[in-house]
């Protein structure tokens, strides 16, 4: 059975940071691309950030800089730093495997970013 579990989402400041974790089980780890999606009320879903099985990173433009992900395949972990946080951040995180035609998702954290 394939789990996904997000944790580490919450209520910050407009500036302030965030550590985001998936834990993954079920899957052979090392050979997943691991993502961070985001979705905010009325949008759709949005790719974040994704690692690679090689290691290699990708980020969209509006967290280039502010966010970093990384990945322990020893662990079979996945994080996402986010630091510099925006009120637009807000949104509901996911984290998801992918190998192939394989596509798994977590159940979400929540993220908002408030004075």
């Amino acid at each position: 059975q394939v789990q996904l579990v997000e944790s580490g989402g919450g209520l910050v400041q407009p500036g302030g940071s965030l550590r985001l974790s998936c834990a993954a089980s079920g899957i052979i780890f090392r050979l997943y691309t691991m993502g961070w999606y985001r979705q905010a009320p009325g949008k759709q879903r949005e790719l974040v950030a994704s690692a690679s099985s090689g290691g290699s990173t990708n980020y969209e433009d509006f967290v280039k800089g502010r966010f970093t992900i990384s990945r322990d395949n020893a662990k079979n972990m996945v994080y996402l730093q986010m630091n510099s946080l925006k009120p637009e951040d807000t949104a509901v995180y996911y984290c998801n495997a992918n190998f192939k035609t394989l596509s798994f998702w977590g159940q979400g954290t929540q993220v908002t970013v408030s004075s």
